[in-house]
């Protein structure tokens, strides 16, 4: 116990961390339920003088299913045309129209290595539509919007389509580097005695291959790992951990049976049945989720299966357009598009605070505090990392020491946050959950009646986002 013990304290980003934030644990269990539809008074719009609104018209996405199973004998273009199509229908838009295709993903297949162009061409976007693929960790789709933002805004374009995609059934699993050096110099060899004197190099071992993991290069920390440092530098235990994920499961539970999950399209998968939902949503009890065993330090970590998003198949797309040319064609957009902030920090110690570094910015580029937003949206990646988190932007302490700011930004309210479920338990298909969290945050302002929402969402390399998203006036 000693030893693991020296060893969370020499690994904390700081020792003050932990001796300031277990001071202040972290009580939610009260609060984790259900919370009633927000009410709110309508405030200024966040228009700017000789700046094109940007509108979301509609946004889609494919059931998200847990890896290894309906979607498994699938590639990454696939679910992404799966998503095009399905916006097509929805939407009507004519494809001719569309200026531009953006697709975020993370593990790419190298056979479609740019999936947004393949899976356009798939769902019969004209040749003449360009499209490209952008990557930046489970911000992905984040940037694929926000590169549509600024096509948009820039007049580049007035009709994108952007979205994300992610396959995790089958990553690609490479040789290693010394059989693919082998294999690449017998490409090139002329003769028989070089390929002869090649091969009598080979070993046994050059056979092993290189397994992906989600994992920093720069560090090689797993992110799981570095999850639950997280949770104990700032005194986040295990049952709050656990509390957290369980109201993720019940809510998105009543979410999708109450059908709130609008943005979900089926999918009839080839060969296979119709997907009409997602998969990973099943809440548990506590005693169930006690008796798991942690995944990442063991044997006295906090971080578990129970209370970490899971590896996920799924794709998602979204109609975005400049507000004079939707109403031009007839729609009635869903949401403003508005401010966007893109952070980077640390990537060893502070891999999973990018919420916290992104929400002051954004709400201070948009004239905002707080208490001006009615939904907030944010990646769940691990319940430790959310809840760490809470405690970071609910503190002076941290704002003054680490972030260079007079005081706390505040943490959201729970009755606000996350209210149809998260990434714990809808799933995270890397490439495609920016799409979900904006989605999800513009069907809820028009559900709940609120005006302002705040997307936010950590990635890997240190590095988050945040959004501010403003109903469509009814």
């Amino acid at each position: 116990m000693t030893s693991i013990l020296t060893y969370t304290f020499k690994n904390l980003p700081s020792s003050t961390w932990a001796l300031r934030f277990s001071l202040r644990p972290l009580s939610c269990s009260s609060q984790l339920r259900a919370a009633p539809a927000v009410q709110t008074s309508t405030k200024k719009t966040l228009a700017k003088p000789n700046v094109r609104n940007i509108v979301v018209v509609e946004g889609v996405r494919i059931p998200f299913l847990l890896s290894g199973t309906s979607y498994k004998d699938l590639m990454p273009h696939d679910l992404a045309r799966a998503a095009l199509s399905s916006l097509l229908i929805k939407t009507n838009v004519p494809k001719e129209v569309v200026d531009y295709i953006i697709f975020g993903t993370v593990i790419q297949e190298v056979k479609t290595s740019n999936v947004a162009r393949e899976a356009a061409l798939g769902a019969g976007f004209s040749d003449k539509t360009p499209a490209h693929t952008v990557t930046m960790a489970c911000i992905s789709a984040n940037q694929a919007m926000t590169t549509g933002v600024g096509l948009i805004a820039s007049g580049q374009s007035d009709v994108i389509v952007a979205g994300g995609v992610e396959l995790m059934s089958d990553v690609p699993i490479r040789h290693s580097r010394k059989m693919r050096k082998m294999m690449l110099d017998l490409n090139k060899a002329k003769t028989l005695g070089q390929r002869l004197s090649l091969i009598s190099k080979f070993r046994l071992n050059f056979l092993t291959p290189e397994l992906p993991a989600v994992a920093e290069f720069s560090t090689s920390e797993t992110m799981g790992h570095s999850a639950d440092r997280l949770a104990a530098s700032f005194a986040v235990s295990r049952l709050e951990q656990d509390e957290y994920a369980l109201r993720s499961h019940k809510l998105a539970k009543k979410a999708q049976d109450e059908g709130l999950l609008s943005d979900v399209v089926p999918f009839k998968v080839p060969g296979k049945e119709t997907v009409t939902k997602d998969n990973g949503i099943r809440p548990s009890s506590l005693e169930q989720m006690a008796k798991l065993k942690p995944a990442f330090v063991k044997p006295y970590g906090t971080v578990t299966a129970a209370n970490s998003s899971f590896l996920t198949d799924g794709a998602s797309a979204m109609l975005i357009m400049a507000e004079d040319k939707a109403l031009a064609m007839g729609y009635k957009p869903k949401a403003y598009l508005r401010d966007f902030v893109y952070v980077s920090q640390d990537p060893k110690d502070q891999l999973l605070l990018g919420p916290t570094y992104a929400t002051p910015k954004v709400l201070e580029k948009a004239g905002l505090t707080l208490k001006d937003i009615d939904a907030f949206e944010f990646h769940e990646a691990f319940s430790g990392q959310i809840l760490a988190n809470f405690k970071a932007m609910d503190s002076d302490w941290f704002a003054q020491n680490y972030m260079g700011r007079k005081a706390k930004v505040g943490s959201p309210p729970l009755e606000k946050f996350n209210n149809w479920g998260g990434s714990l338990s809808l799933g995270h298909p890397f490439g495609a959950t920016g799409c979900r969290l904006v989605m999800a945050a513009a069907n809820r302002l028009r559900k709940e009646g609120g005006q302002f929402g705040l997307v936010a969402a950590c990635a890997a390399g240190g590095q988050g986002h945040a959004m501010i998203v403003e109903t469509y006036p009814k």
